[in-house]
């Protein structure tokens, strides 16, 4: 362990002593002093709480979050909110040049810059003095561990540094230190929803982040911040298969083909309750999907798996007949916090067999007949580095596949890359399909050719996501 971290972890220890109620116990106790600690507090005096020096700690006046520390033979003034520690320059010393030394600590606190402060002066006009943020113009709340938790601290120096762009934020390069924007970093970290201390954080469980609202086709359940709204597209280029027939290098394996591109929007009433709206286009007989969801379980939270419940109804020709309704169950659990397994149980009432208009007219999505089916989605996702994921799934329909011509499961694979607030997956897939009841359904069917959910069949679709706030 390094001298800064024996130091901070030496500070740290002496909080909680002072802090915690009770007697205190050295590491070394006897059984004696242990039998008298835990007698009844009737049966044994009160003992004295130590002074400051005896602990080898010195308060610095006028500051709340900072301690001068002294260990080997020398002070260090120690900041636990920004994480910094400063060798004073001065030895321990007695008397006059004790005392002395005590006033270099303090001017030296002085000189250190504020967070806080900083944060107040600068930031509290669009954050909010508490930093919960302006709910007129969007800006986060940093007291909410979700958000927190969706940032890292390299992450917010850089936004602090450079700004964000297509928002009000602006970089504070050239007006604030490298020093300085460390502090207010610092001093959002120590918002309650944040994590101010790096111990904290190595004990907090590992669990996974996934970085998309999808694996690939299937949900991967995660929550919508409160009054956030994420918007999600999807291509699919089905009329052409990746890797078989003739010129796929001129027809790019595929991208130059005719796509199948959706897209929605998710909204987070609260933090665990959103509702979305998603259309694919007429060449898929044109659904429209409307949704609500429930988040009530997350390992965020502490709890052992996520579970959400998904209800959602969708009608082809613009939500004009050939209505579905579905029931999904939404559930994962991370295996710490690189990779994440998926299972998505889904009921759809009224399912219809996936085909392809032939033309834009109304007349070319005719009302087909509906079936009962049970579809079971599991998936998994593996960080292979801290911003790049593969993922991998399958949907197997078990009851009414015949029916609607589901020769074989639909499965896709593919790559995820993950900046922040934003997920691009690129991949290969069976499946034309990206609303509820749809996603079962292979390539076969849409095309009419039993063979062509095979291997040789993969096409290539992709999925981009942002939260815009």
């Amino acid at each position: 362990m390094s001298r800064r971290s024996e130091v901070l972890s030496l500070c740290v220890a002496v909080a909680i002593a002072v802090a915690a109620p009770g007697p205190k116990l050295s590491l070394g106790a006897t059984p004696a002093a242990v039998h008298e600690a835990s007698a009844p507090p009737a049966a044994r005096p009160a003992p004295p709480v130590p002074s400051p020096a005896a602990l080898g700690i010195e308060f610095v006046e006028n500051s709340t979050s900072s301690l001068i520390v002294e260990r080997d033979g020398k002070r260090y003034l120690v900041d636990p909110v920004s994480h910094t520690i400063t060798d004073t320059g001065n030895p321990m010393e007695t008397g006059a040049d004790h005392r002395a030394a005590k006033a270099s600590g303090s001017a030296l606190m002085a000189s250190q810059p504020d967070g806080a402060a900083i944060f107040k002066q600068k930031c509290s006009a669009c954050h909010g003095a508490d930093g919960k943020g302006v709910s007129a113009i969007h800006t986060p709340d940093f007291t909410n561990p979700q958000v927190q938790a969706q940032i890292t601290d390299q992450q917010m120096t850089d936004i602090i540094t450079h700004g964000k762009a297509g928002t009000m934020m602006a970089g504070w390069k050239g007006k604030l230190t490298d020093e300085e924007i460390a502090t207010v970093r610092g001093f959002l970290r120590s918002l309650p929803g944040g994590n101010p201390s790096a111990q904290a954080a190595e004990s907090k469980p590992k669990v996974y982040t996934p970085g998309d609202d999808l694996l690939f086709s299937l949900p991967t359940g995660r929550r919508v911040p409160r009054h956030g709204l994420i918007v999600n597209f999807t291509h699919r280029f089905p009329y052409t298969p990746a890797f078989t027939g003739p010129a796929k290098g001129g027809s790019l394996m595929g991208l130059d083909d005719f796509a199948l591109p959706s897209f929605g929007f998710r909204y987070g009433l609260t933090s665990r309750l959103s509702v979305s709206i998603y259309r694919s286009p007429t060449f898929i007989a044109r659904p429209i999907q409307l949704m609500a969801a429930y988040n009530f379980l997350d390992e965020q939270d502490g709890q052992h798996l996520n579970a959400a419940v998904r209800v959602s109804i969708e009608g082809q020709n613009s939500f004009s007949r050939n209505y579905t309704e579905n029931l999904e169950g939404v559930f994962s659990r991370s295996l710490r916090s690189r990779a994440q397994l998926y299972f998505v149980p889904t009921l759809s009432l009224n399912d219809h067999r996936l085909f392809a208009p032939n033309s834009f007219f109304s007349s070319a999505i005719p009302n087909l007949p509906g079936y009962n089916t049970l579809s079971l989605g599991a998936g998994v996702a593996l960080d292979i580095r801290p911003t790049v994921a593969l993922v991998a799934e399958v949907i197997p329909t078990v009851v009414n596949g015949r029916p609607l011509e589901i020769h074989r499961p639909a499965y896709s694979f593919g790559i995820q890359k993950k900046i922040w607030r934003h997920a691009f997956t690129f991949g290969f897939t069976t499946s034309p399909g990206t609303t509820v009841s749809q996603r079962a359904g292979t390539r076969a069917t849409f095309l009419e050719d039993p063979t062509a959910d095979k291997p040789g069949g993969l096409f290539i679709g992709f999925d981009l996501s942002r939260q815009l706030f």
